[in-house]
C-alpha cells in the first residue's frame, strides 16, 4: 500500500493565494474566512493563527496585490540606464501594470477597489513606496543634471499626482478608451520636459 503523503504546511502565502481566489469566486462581500479555510482543507481556527481577524487577512491579501506592482517598478529604478530613461519606463510600467489589473480581471479588481478603501495603511504603505522610487530617479536624475529638481521628494510627489488619472483606480474607465495611450505619452513628454528645463 502507498504511503500517502502529508498535506503541505499552511502558510500565510498559501492563505493569502487561497484568500485571493475565494475573494475572486464570491467578491468581498461573501467572502469568509470558512471559505478560505475550506479551499484550503483546514479549520477557520487555522487560519486565524496566521491572521488574527478577518480584517487582517483582507488587509494582507490587498498588499500583497499592491506589492507586485512595487516590486515591477523596484527592477526599473534599481536599473543603471540615463534618469530619463528610467523615469519614462517607470511611468509607462505603472500605468500597463494598472491596465493589465483592470482589464485581466475585472472581478478581482473590482475586489481589490472594494478592498483598497477598508486597508488605509496598506494603499498608503504603497504610495509611499511609489513616491519614495519616483525620488529616488529623480535624485539620481539630479545628481547627474539630467533633472532640475531642488527637492526630490517633492517632485515625485507632483509626478505622482499629476499622473493620477493614468493609474488611480477609481479612473480605470478611461484607460480602455482609443486616446489613452496618446494622452499618456503627451504627458509623459510634457513632465520629462519640465523636469529638465533650467
Amino acid at each position: 500500500m502507498a504511503a500517502t503523503s502529508p498535506p503541505p504546511t499552511l502558510t500565510a502565502e498559501r492563505i493569502l493565494q487561497a484568500t485571493e481566489e475565494v475573494l475572486r469566486r464570491h467578491g468581498p462581500a461573501k467572502a469568509t474566512v470558512v471559505d478560505v479555510a475550506r479551499a484550503l482543507g483546514v479549520s477557520h481556527g487555522s487560519v486565524y493563527r496566521h491572521f488574527r481577524t478577518k480584517a487582517a487577512l483582507r488587509e494582507a491579501v490587498t498588499k500583497r496585490w499592491l506589492d507586485r506592482t512595487s516590486l515591477v517598478l523596484s527592477v526599473i529604478v534599481a536599473d543603471d540606464r540615463p534618469p530619463k530613461e528610467r523615469l519614462r519606463d517607470w511611468l509607462w510600467a505603472l500605468f500597463d501594470a494598472k491596465r493589465r489589473k483592470a482589464g485581466d480581471d475585472p472581478e478581482l479588481f473590482a475586489t481589490y477597489m472594494v478592498l483598497a478603501d477598508e486597508s488605509g495603511p496598506a494603499v498608503t504603505e504603497h504610495i509611499d513606496d511609489l513616491t519614495g522610487q519616483l525620488a529616488e530617479i529623480l535624485r539620481d536624475g539630479a545628481g547627474t543634471g539630467a533633472f532640475t529638481v531642488a527637492d526630490p521628494a517633492a517632485a515625485a510627489r507632483v509626478v505622482f499626482q499629476a499622473t493620477g488619472r493614468f493609474h488611480d483606480p477609481g479612473y480605470a474607465r478611461e484607460w480602455v478608451r482609443p486616446e489613452a495611450e496618446a494622452d499618456f505619452a503627451s504627458l509623459v513628454d510634457l513632465l520629462l520636459r519640465g523636469l529638465s528645463s533650467p
